[in-house]
């Protein structure tokens, strides 16, 4: 099978891009199952098991689809009918209820069918890309990892339940002086901002954490921070939001929309690290995520249509309750 997989952001992304990291590891497997894999991306991206095609943003899509590909398969909705056979994956949460395409698919259950749809394909990633995980060093710290800016991710409640817990917290993804989202300045020094990091800074600075601290306030879709962490042995303390519960079993971590709850959890932390990263690697791989997914395209080129109805968003989006 010929598969074309068309994101509006450049490959390889070897830092902290997460839509990237998937699609690129979903491509990387399939070329390992026997299949042909081609990438619709903008300028300058390279690859070295696929074809790269240069996204031409003012020209139909069916153009830009060579015309020996199976199944074209989008990272976003391409807001046109293609005559060919294509499959969408919604990333997001939608800010409007606007319809999407009927051949979309959705990052987990609680994401689904929050767009009246029954049909996922959880993320996966490719271990090996992450190196082997060090049981054995030190983890005196905890971490938060995400977009520290966007308020949703919650890092001031992080910074709350690491507090109240009387650990230190590693920031991922944040700074201490933030003017974004209106001025932040953490004065705390158990507190440590290391601003966007990736690759083997970041991956260090899992490898030597007791767990993640994660207290979104929205439905998160996925949550590719949540699977990373738990690779390195780290269970996770987190709201009970989206596709958290999906994610975290009760032997990898606590879920609780009050800070006290969580704090308590992470004091009396006793979570198998082992444990929390075999969980991981047997549910959340590249290799399932791929098979997934050719079931998907499969379908499509069966003529059947994923959903009945085109899906569109339940209810518009908003901060969910978080106790500080």
């Amino acid at each position: 099978m010929h598969i074309l997989l068309v994101n509006n952001s450049p490959i390889p992304v070897y830092g902290y891009g997460g839509t990237e990291r998937v699609i690129w590891d979903l491509g990387k497997t399939l070329v390992q199952q026997g299949h042909r894999v081609s990438y619709l991306v903008p300028e300058g991206s390279t690859c070295d098991f696929g074809q790269v095609l240069p996204i031409r943003p003012d020209e139909p899509w069916e153009g830009q689809i060579p015309a020996d590909v199976d199944i074209t398969h989008f990272q976003f909705n391409p807001r046109t009918e293609l005559a060919k056979p294509y499959l969408v994956t919604e990333h997001g949460n939608a800010r409007k209820p606007k319809p999407l395409p009927r051949n979309t698919v959705f990052l987990s259950r609680d994401h689904a069918a929050r767009y009246g749809s029954s049909e996922f394909v959880y993320n996966g990633l490719d271990w090996s890309g992450y190196g082997p995980v060090d049981f054995s060093l030190p983890r005196p710290r905890y971490h938060f990892l995400g977009k520290a800016a966007w308020g949703v991710k919650n890092v001031r409640g992080a910074i709350k339940v690491a507090k109240l817990a009387g650990v230190e917290l590693d920031v991922l993804g944040g700074d201490r002086i933030n003017f974004k989202r209106g001025f932040r300045w953490t004065l705390s020094r158990k507190i440590h901002f290391h601003g966007m990091v990736g690759g083997t800074q970041k991956t260090g600075l899992l490898n030597a954490s007791r767990g993640l601290i994660f207290p979104v306030r929205w439905h998160e879709p996925f949550g590719l921070a949540v699977i990373e962490s738990l690779y390195f042995g780290c269970p996770v303390f987190s709201t009970p939001y989206g596709a958290l519960p999906e994610l975290v079993p009760l032997h990898c971590g606590v879920l609780s929309a009050e800070a006290a709850v969580l704090a308590e959890a992470v004091r009396n932390n006793r979570f198998d690290a082992r444990a929390c990263h075999q969980h991981v690697v047997e549910h959340f791989g590249a290799e399932r995520m791929a098979r997934n997914y050719l079931r998907m395209y499969e379908r499509v080129l069966a003529g059947e249509t994923l959903n009945a109805q085109a899906p569109v968003i339940q209810g518009p989006a908003r901060e969910l309750p978080w106790k500080n």
